[in-house]
């Protein structure tokens, strides 16, 4: 029995040991990640500036870069009745899901017509999705600008239902998680929010 115990408690110190490193670096990610793109964003907007003061100068403006930043960092979810702003990283692999939401790779980008595809656990970035509502606005911020989508509908699908990624013609932005939010192990099915972008 003592070292059953002792077993017990060593399997329980190491998975609170990974709790608190998973919720560390995501803070950490959150942090100095949220503070390098806010910096880009301000020098973006510098830039616009400066470029919209100097329109009769002969030399060109650079062409504004791949939202997509340097750090791979694709921007940020703000949804404000929610109180839900996470960072949205490039990629939806386990560490990039790890330290933020991911932009689901062959998705398409803001600014242009297609299906976002942004993706997150539910048990952290994206657990206040189960809060959300019809007409609830999606606030989606690149390096470039921010863009506004108003959600439409969700529904709850099977993961093998990759169609809910599907463009449409539109600009469109789909959060996708785990369902049901409060489960126990590998969730059966996918929580989906689609919204579509406000002109």
């Amino acid at each position: 029995m003592r070292w059953l115990a002792r077993g017990l408690f060593a399997a329980g110190a190491a998975a609170l040991g990974w709790c608190l490193f998973v919720i560390g670096e995501g803070l950490a990610y959150r942090e100095l990640e949220g503070r390098r793109f806010d910096a880009e964003r301000q020098q973006n907007q510098s830039d616009d500036v400066f470029a919209a003061s100097n329109r009769t100068a002969r030399t060109a403006v650079a062409p504004k870069r791949h939202p997509v930043d340097l750090s791979g960092v694709f921007g940020r979810v703000d949804i404000a009745r929610l109180g839900l702003s996470v960072m949205v990283g490039e990629g939806v692999d386990s560490p990039a899901l790890r330290r933020s939401a991911g932009h689901i790779p062959g998705t398409g980008f803001p600014g242009g017509t297609g299906n976002i595809g942004i993706s997150a656990h539910r048990d952290t970035y994206f657990r206040r999705l189960k809060d959300v509502r019809i007409g609830d606005v999606v606030a989606l911020s690149t390096v470039l600008a921010t863009y506004r989508y108003r959600v439409v509908s969700t529904t709850i699908v099977e993961p093998s239902n990759i169609e809910v990624l599907d463009p449409n013609g539109g600009e469109v932005l789909t959060l996708i998680t785990c369902y049901p939010f409060y489960f126990i192990g590998e969730a059966p099915n996918r929580f989906v929010v689609r919204a579509e972008r406000i002109h």
